[in-house]
C-alpha cells in the first residue's frame, strides 16, 4: 500500500534512507558518504523545504519511500530508497508513477550521484534521460540546495510530459 507520509512516520522515514544508503558506500566519494547517510536535522530540513514523502507500507511497515517536491515551474522526485530486503520487487517503480501522476508540471527532474549506475538505468527505464554536464550544473543550483561538491558527482535526469 503506498500512502503519503506524515510526522508520525519521521523515524521510520530515516530508517528506511540509511539502510538503504549503504548501497553508496565506497560508490560515492568518500567525502559525501556520512553516517549516518542523512542525519535527523537534514530529513527535517528537507521537509521543511517541501518535499512531501510517500512511502510503501508492508505489514505496517514503511519498507520504501520517496519524496516528491513542487519547485517553481517543475516537480522534483526526491529520495528514492527501498530496504535493502524488499529491493527489486518494484517497490520503486510503483512509488515513482505514483508520484508522477501527482506531478503537476510537465517537466520532472531528478538528482542522483553519478556512481550509482543502477539509479540512473531505473529512471531512464522509466522515461528519463540524462541532460548534459552544463544544464545539470545550472539545474542543481536552480532547483536544489546542495553544497558544491556533490553538484560536481551527481547527475539529473529530466522527464518531459504532456501538461495537465
Amino acid at each position: 500500500m503506498i500512502r503519503k507520509l506524515t510526522n508520525t512516520d519521521f523515524q521510520s522515514i530515516l530508517n528506511v534512507v540509511n539502510n538503504a544508503a549503504i548501497a553508496f558506500k565506497g560508490k560515492i566519494p568518500n567525502d559525501r558518504c556520512k553516517e549516518p547517510y542523512m542525519p535527523t536535522q537534514e530529513l527535517q530540513e528537507e521537509i521543511r523545504s517541501g518535499v512531501q514523502f510517500y512511502g510503501c507500507i508492508e505489514d505496517n511497515t514503511l519498507i520504501a519511500v520517496m519524496g516528491i517536491q513542487p519547485v517553481n515551474d517543475v516537480t522534483l522526485i526526491r529520495h528514492a530508497y527501498v530496504l535493502t530486503s524488499h529491493q527489486r520487487k518494484g517497490l520503486g517503480e510503483k512509488l515513482l508513477k505514483h508520484l508522477l501522476s501527482l506531478a503537476k508540471t510537465s517537466t520532472v527532474y531528478v538528482g542522483t550521484w553519478e556512481a550509482a549506475p543502477w539509479a540512473i538505468k531505473f529512471y531512464g527505464k522509466h522515461g528519463f534521460k540524462l541532460v548534459s554536464t552544463q544544464e545539470k550544473n545550472n539545474l542543481l543550483k536552480k532547483y536544489w540546495n546542495i553544497p558544491e561538491r556533490q553538484v560536481e558527482t551527481s547527475v539529473v535526469l529530466e522527464l518531459k510530459r504532456q501538461p495537465k
